[in-house]
């Protein structure tokens, strides 16, 4: 028997013991999401906002990052095995298609309305329906140095852009015109946006993505098409003959010729507009505060500038919980309807924001999207910057094959190399 002076403390005792228990319970019972991520700038301030969301509704968000050189592969392999490692994942319009069996559906989640029908296309499954909540835009951006032109003399045309790096080069202001990454997994910043802006492609028919139209049309490369040559023939002249980028250019990746860039060596170069921050900063670049951004220069066959606009975004595996799928759709539209997080997102990385909404504010108050703006976002994009079928890979390899072997041989050679390797491409799109 406990002595009766004591049950008072004995009541609150087991009182203070069964409100730990019930606190224990409830901690334990906090939801956890995990998400699959490449630990980038861009990446981890979505996720800031997707954190802000846990927070605010007891839930656990644990970030993953793995490799860019493993991603694909090692969320592929949970993916198609069905478990449930991961509740939201980064998903790429590289990949778009060859997940969209495996990931759900996204038109419910809220913001959706508020995004650019054209970069969900990469990502649509067999119902026609997105597979993905965008993150930030990822677009080319030609840069030029605002110390050296004004904006009216930037140049608007490959032979312009020819004269004008030449005659920059004559007075001594730069060692090279245009500096831009050409090794594989680096062919958007030059061959493809000169492709393009010559009216040009890949595979036939021209600008097609559609999977079933490409295979109707058997794979067919554009390769040994006029539109083709002429620009493989501009770039081995820009190496070779007018001398406005560097001979060893064929071998660079976008780290070799940024670092050109902004050491000052060039005038012009052209990558995603999230290295425009990295151009800016004066610790790291002589540049700093002389950097500007253009439409695309146009080629003989081009009338006016085109350019590319895609995104990173998010995806659900099916292999989640039903409670888990919930949760994740909530989140990630809270992150799409965050207005300041996604223009501190702008701030801090010069990631675009997915709700497109939000551009013409953000243009209003910062001269620097102004100008992105007008020059990637107010052009009209010809194609998706990517083919969007399994065998892709081995076809964008084929094609770097090529066009490297190009501007490593003679001017001359240049239409045999092409009608070479064509064959190589195709039997790449056909899997073989």
């Amino acid at each position: 028997m406990i002595p009766i002076c004591i049950r008072p403390i004995a009541r609150l005792a087991v009182a203070g013991l069964a409100s730990a228990v019930i606190a224990t319970g409830a901690a334990s019972a906090q939801t956890e999401l995990k998400v699959g991520y490449m630990k980038h700038p861009i990446q981890e301030a979505s996720l800031d906002m997707m954190d802000k969301w846990a927070k605010a509704h007891n839930v656990k968000l644990t970030r993953v990052p793995m490799a860019y050189s493993v991603f694909r592969e090692k969320v592929t392999s949970t993916l198609t095995s069905g478990n449930d490692q991961f509740d939201v994942i980064w998903h790429n319009d590289d990949w778009g298609q060859l997940w969209k069996k495996w990931v759900e559906a996204t038109d419910d989640v809220k913001g959706m309305e508020n995004t650019d029908p054209w970069v969900l296309e990469a990502f649509a499954n067999d119902d026609n329906k997105p597979t993905v909540v965008p993150m930030a835009h990822t677009v080319g951006t030609f840069f030029y140095r605002k110390d050296l032109m004004t904006e009216k003399e930037v140049p608007k045309t490959f032979d312009q852009l020819v004269a004008v790096s030449q005659k920059l080069q004559k007075e001594g202001k730069v060692k090279w015109g245009f500096a831009g990454p050409m090794a594989m997994n680096n062919t958007w910043f030059t061959f493809w946006w000169t492709m393009w802006s010559n009216k040009c492609d890949i595979l036939k028919p021209l600008f097609e993505r559609n999977y079933e139209k490409l295979k109707a049309a058997n794979f067919e490369p554009a390769v040994t098409e006029p539109c083709h040559q002429e620009i493989v023939e501009f770039w081995w002249d820009a190496l070779h003959k007018n001398k406005i980028s560097p001979p060893g250019m064929s071998a660079y990746t976008r780290n070799e010729s940024n670092a050109i860039f902004m050491a000052g060596d060039a005038a012009f170069t052209l990558i995603d507009s999230t290295h425009y921050g990295e151009f800016n900063d004066p610790k790291r670049s002589k540049i700093a505060g002389k950097v500007g951004m253009a439409p695309f220069p146009v080629g003989p066959r081009g009338d006016k500038p085109t350019s590319w606009n895609e995104i990173w975004g998010w995806a659900i595996p099916k292999g989640a919980s039903a409670e888990h799928k919930k949760l994740a759709k909530e989140m990630l539209g809270a992150m799409l309807n965050d207005e300041a997080g996604q223009i501190e997102m702008w701030k801090k990385t010069g990631g675009p924001p997915p709700n497109i909404k939000l551009w013409p504010k953000i243009a209003q108050q910062d001269p620097v999207f102004a100008e992105l703006k007008h020059a990637v976002f107010d052009q009209k994009p010809l194609a998706h910057s990517a083919y969007y079928f399994p065998e892709w890979p081995a076809v964008h390899k084929a094609y770097s094959d090529m066009v490297i072997e190009a501007m490593g041989g003679k001017r001359e050679d240049i239409s045999k190399v092409l009608a070479a390797h064509k064959d190589k491409i195709h039997q790449s799109a056909m899997g073989n």
